[in-house]
Parts: C-alpha cells; structure tokens; sequence
C-alpha cells in the first residue's frame, strides 16, 4: 500500500472512531500510544520522590531525576530520564544523552554519529523509538549513521528492559529507547500559549545547541505545536593525542617501512596523522529540525498528526593513513510524518489506539566537497494497540504493529538494493495479586527481506517473556523475569560485502544466517525509605547463532576486514544505583550520596570475547538540593578493557570528575533554569571500548557548558 493512501485509510478510521464517540465532553489528557497507565514523570533535580503511589499502591522511587521503580512495569521498572537531568545532558545524538545511565554507553563513532549501546548490545538489537515508532532511518545498519531524532525537543526519554521490549520487537535482549516528543498534543494547554526553549554553549566543541517549542490552545478541543531546533558544532578539543599508543606504535613502523621504500610523500601523510593532538581534526557538526503538530483532543477520543523536517551534517574523524588526507562528511536529510487516532472506550476495552508514521531519509557521503555514495529508506510504520480496563488486579494490551522499508544505496556496491516487510501481533498482561505482580508478555512477527537480484529471505519468530515482582513490605521490590527471543538477520548482515569509506573498513556479511536466538533472565532489587533508595539489576542472556562483525587482520585497498559471524555467545552482567540523603534540613535542604557501578561479560563460545564491550564503571557524587539552588559533583571510573576480541586494542582506563550548579531564580517551578556544568574538568584522554574508531577518536577534552532553560 502506498504512504498516502496508508495514511489516509488510518485518518479516516481513526477519525470515524472519534466521532462515533456520544462523549463529546470536556477535553482530558490521553495516554501514550501502547503504554499503561503512567508512573508519575520524575521531579526536577534528582529528589526522591514516593507521593505517587501507583494503582496497586507502589509508590514509584526517583534516583538523580530518574525513574527506577513505577506501576507502567513492576517487573523491570524502565529507566526515565526528563526534567533538569534531561536538560542538563542536552546533546545532538541521543547516544550522548544517554552515556551516563548505568547499563548505557555510545557507539562514540563520531560527535555527529552516537547510538546508544545497552548492555553491550547495539545495531539492530536495540530499539530507537519515537514515541513508539521505529525512527525510519538508517543507523543501524552502520555505525557512521546518526539516529534522526531531534533530542533538544524531547520531553522524556525512557530505557526499557525485560518483558515489555515484546511491545516493539522480538528481540528483547538488548532493550529499547524510547523518545517522547510534543509534537502531536496530548492535551490542551492550559492557557492560550505555551513556550519551552533550552539554550546551551559548550567550550570544546564551541557547540551551541538551541530549541524551542510553542504549543498552542485554538479551541477548547483542538491544540497545535510548533518547534525547531539548531545545533552547531566545531572541532572537538582533546586532551591528548589523537592516536592511541597501540596505533601509533603499528603505524609508526608502518611510515618507517614506507621510507625505506622510497614513499617519502606516503611517510610524510602517515607521521603528520599520527602526531596530531589537541584538536580531533573533522569531528564538526551541524544540524536543524522543523516541527508542526495539530490535534483534536476530547474525553471520548483524539485524532493528530505532525510533520517533521530534520537536517544533520558531520564530519568523519580520519584514520592516519598514507594517502594524502580527505575530508569524508555525512550530510543527512529525512521528511517525517506521524498520525495518532485513538478512542476511549467503555467495557472491558479501555482505550483502542492507531500510530502511523512514514519517513522519507537519504544521507550522502561527501568527500572533499563531492556528494559520494547516497543511501535511500523510505519506511512506513504502524501499530495498532487495545489497552483492556483493569479488572480487579488484572490489565494488559494488545496490538498488531506492520512495517516495510525499501532501502536503496547509490554508489558503493555495498550491498543490494532491498525491502524488508515485519508484521507482528503482541500482547502483555499484568495481573496484582496483592503483595505479588505477575506479567506475561508475546510476540509473534513475520520478517520478509527481499534483496534485487538475489533469493528472498523471510523468518517467522517468536518472542515470549514473563516475569513476577514481590513487594514483601511497601518499600522493598524483588523481581524476577526470563525472556525468549528471536531476531532475523538483517540485509545488512545478511548481503553486504564492499568497502565503506565512512566507516574506513571492508565489510562482509552471509547470506546464509540462520535466526537469532536468545534466552534472558533477570533478577532485580528496588528499595525506598524517606533517605534511601536504590535499585540492583543482574542478568544473563545466552545465545544460539549471536552474529557478530569480527575483524579479520586482513586488510582490502588499505581497509581492515571486518566479516560477520554467527556463532553462540553469553552476556552477564549487573547494574546498580543508589542515593543516601545524609542531611536533610526542615526548609526542604538536602545533601545526598550517590552511587553507580555497571558491568558486561560477554564471551563468542569457541572464539573468545565479544567485540566492543564497555568495561565495568563506577561512579561516586555528591549533590545539594534546595529551593533555588542545585549543585553536584562526582566522578566516573571506566576501568580498562582487556577483553578484546582478536585484532582489538586494548583499552586503558580513565577517570572523569564532572560537576554541576543549577540556579532555579523562581524557584522549583518556576519559568526559569539556569545550570553551569563542566564535564572531564581534569582534561583527562579516554577512549571508549564501545567504539569501532577508539584508536583515533577520543572522547572530548574540558568542556564547560552554560544551559538555560524556559517555560512560559
């Protein structure tokens, strides 16, 4: 079916829906597309928070302005980030965002190239949603492809584990990030104009990031939302060198060798590389977005849709390399639009709610000033969800989610051009039984990859999870989940064999993969009192047929070989977070301890371990709270990596201090917020094991950043 004729069928049924509703009555707030009744959104500036109890009486716990414990999943409580700590991390990519949660780290490719990696899991394992929907571009399938989401208008972010990934895909052992936007309206504002901006200026990047939104009331039904963005970034400073020591030791023969054979231009090329420092030359970014919304809002139903128009331009860090050096730069374009109909019902089917959304991406490689390779995906994506009313202790949802993309390349002979089709039905049930939650969550999905030229691929999957939480008094949570998943290879893994000049590497995939096959369980402690709350994670995923991009040794037209293979593998790891409020003063004052650690073992059985996993990291703070005032300090240990797959470098640990003062003129709810920060003060050089461009992309040097915030 063609997007506007999808789009249209889906308006005009959502739009039946609305109008066959006799309540025409008094506009209210409806809730997310495929989301149960939601835990309150966390408070600003880190405070923990046990006001809200949930609908079976749990109180949700907020650690450092996020969520770790509510009544949308007792199981496995997502992580929520919004409010100052959203603010204060703002950043183009959401990988950047998101660095700082335990259990998350960036794929770090580039400043303008930053996927989250959740428990060492990354690609097409996790889930980079907005607002439910795929984002319908294409970063996963290369790690030099930013994810086409406008971070800077962003209202929550939540990172989902266990049971409820089923919701979105078959594969729940990486997890899911889920990005919640304004941009269709939820609700009519309460008065007729409402105005959100954020401001920041960064000192190493000299990046400026600002955004804005303005929500309008024009008629007591009907609401509209405007934003725009604009991010700008130069060279990144460092605090180093450029080029790790293990790199620098294999190149610096490598120029000797090239001397001795006469090549003094090829030696010159190379040692200019390899004693750059200072400055990461071609780390520069830039990018805008333009947003529109418009909704019909009623107690009965809601029907709206957006349109999103986003740009992003950055530069590709280069490997020292003999031939004279090129400026490589991704410039990324994509045209969105999202629709969101639903109707409040009565009887045992609370609410039935559709989300369609089609995206028009293409990005270019341009080299030195020439438009290069071109990548293509037009995606369309929808679901359709029933949340059932709850009935005693028992609630659930049910829906049908279809896509197809049709992913084109023009230039490098990458891979074939190809379109991949996913229908899929799921449901979760949640049952309370007092003390004691119980879920159960499924999925069944049909994957069709159809490459030109080549014989078609097509997978069925199934996708189970269920788990238990048991409240032994009102402040403690242990939980208990195990899942099963399946995910089909991609046309990525599955096709691509060629050179990619973006990611400097030769990559090479089978087209004889089998399906992906995962079993999960986790184990989870939450724990609340008026000065102390925590939450402890461990767990262990093992796989049948993991596929994974290993490098060869060998090198094809000067590029490392990187070739996909599958084979099992085993992830364990935990995470951990706490906050101890020390003192606490009768005008609302605090002084709080903080606490974090996470950690990630994974292992290729037969081959050894997996390739880019971060080390364990732990992080120590201490924050101040009052009325008007906020300040924090703390630091951050990422240990070394010596768990390397062959052909990795090893990765040497390094410390990060960082501090914060948030100054509230207003107070906590006022208009305006004001937050100085400094990240890596001690200008210290670390590298991320996560990265596939560690050697010669390091993370920023000093940087001092200025925030404002505004809410009219």
């Amino acid at each position: 079916m063609s997007m506007p004729s999808l789009l249209s069928s889906t308006a005009l049924g959502a739009l039946l829906l609305v109008c066959a509703s006799p309540a025409l009555a008094t506009p209210e707030t409806a809730p997310p597309a495929g989301a149960l009744p939601a835990a309150a959104p966390p408070p600003q500036g880190g405070q923990i928070n046990t006001a809200q109890p949930d609908e079976a009486g749990h109180p949700p716990i907020v650690v450092t302005g996020r969520l770790i414990s509510g009544d949308r999943d007792a199981i496995v409580a997502p992580v929520v980030i919004g409010g100052e700590d959203l603010a204060r991390r703002a950043a183009a990519q959401i990988g950047n965002v998101l660095a700082h949660v335990p259990g998350v780290s960036t794929s770090g490719f580039a400043p303008g190239a930053s996927r989250p990696v959740l428990r060492g899991f990354d690609g097409p394992r996790v889930q980079v949603l907005t607002d439910g929907l795929g984002s319908l571009d294409a970063s996963s399938v290369s790690a030099d492809h930013g994810v086409a989401i406008d971070t800077l208008n962003v209202e929550q972010i939540d990172v989902l584990h266990g049971p409820e990934v089923l919701l979105y895909a078959a594969d729940p052992a990486g997890g899911a990030v889920n990005a919640l936007d304004r941009r269709i309206p939820r609700r009519v504002p309460d008065k007729p104009v409402a105005v959100n901006a954020l401001a920041a200026y960064g000192t190493a990047a000299d990046a400026v990031n600002l955004g804005g939104a303005v929500d309008l009331a024009l008629a007591p039904r009907l609401a509209a939302h405007f934003d725009a963005s604009y991010n700008r970034a130069g060279d990144v400073r460092i605090g180093g060198d450029v080029v790790s020591d293990p790199l620098r030791a294999r190149l610096r023969a490598e120029a000797e060798m090239l001397t001795a054979d006469g090549d003094a231009a090829g030696a010159a090329n190379l040692t200019a590389g390899l004693d750059a420092r200072g400055r990461l030359t071609n780390s520069w970014a830039r990018g805008t977005s333009l947003g529109a919304g418009l909704a019909f809002i009623d107690s009965g139903g809601t029907l709206g849709l957006s349109v999103q128009r986003l740009t992003s331009d950055y530069g590709i860090p280069p490997r020292p390399s003999p031939e004279a050096p090129e400026s490589v730069s991704l410039s990324v374009r994509q045209t969105r639009f999202d629709l969101r109909g639903g109707l409040n019902l009565g009887g045992f089917l609370e609410r039935i709610e559709a989300r369609v959304a089609y995206g028009d991406y293409t990005h270019a490689e341009i080299h030195d000033g020439e438009a290069g390779t071109r990548f293509f995906n037009s995606a369309i994506e929808s679901r359709l969800v029933l949340t059932q009313a709850r009935h005693g202790g028992w609630r659930g949802e049910s829906g049908l989610q279809f896509s197809t993309r049709n992913f084109r390349i023009v230039g490098e002979p990458l891979l074939p051009n190809s379109i991949t089709d996913r229908i899929a039905g799921f449901t979760r049930q949640q049952l309370s039984l007092g003390p004691v939650d119980l879920e159960g969550s499924a999925r069944l999905e049909h994957v069709a990859v159809q490459p030109k030229g080549l014989a078609a691929r097509s997978f069925n999957l199934l996708a189970a999870g269920a788990g238990l939480a048991w409240h032994p008094v009102e402040s403690v949570t242990l939980s208990l989940s195990a899942t099963h998943g399946e995910r089909a290879p991609t046309a990525e893994e599955l096709f691509i064999d060629g050179l990619h000049d973006a990611t400097q590497s030769y990559e090479r995939g089978n087209p004889a993969f089998r399906i992906e096959r995962s079993n999960t369980v986790e184990a989870g402690l939450r724990f609340h009192s008026d000065r102390l709350a925590g939450a402890f994670t461990a767990y262990a995923t093992d796989f049948s047929n993991f596929i994974a991009p290993v490098p060869t040794g060998t090198r094809i037209e000067g590029a490392p070989v990187y070739q996909y293979i599958q084979l099992p593998a085993k992830f364990r790891g935990f995470e951990a977070e706490g906050s101890w409020k020390a003192l606490a003063w009768d005008d609302g004052r605090s002084l709080s301890l903080e606490g974090a650690v996470d950690y990630v073992h994974a292992e290729l059985t037969g081959f050894g371990p997996a390739p880019r996993i971060p080390p364990l990291r732990v992080r120590g703070g201490i924050t101040f709270e009052s009325d008007r005032f906020g300040a924090n300090a703390e630091a951050i240990v990422h240990a070394r990596q010596d768990r390397v797959t062959t052909y990795e470098t090893r990765v040497d640990g390094y410390t990060l201090v960082n501090a914060n003062l948030t100054w509230r003129p207003f107070g906590k709810n006022g208009a305006l917020t004001l937050i100085l920060s400094g990240e890596n003060l001690l200008d210290t050089v670390g590298r991320l094991a996560t990265s596939e461009t560690r050697d010669f992309v390091p993370i920023a040097g000093r940087d001092v950043r200025l925030t404002a915030t505004l809410k009219i």
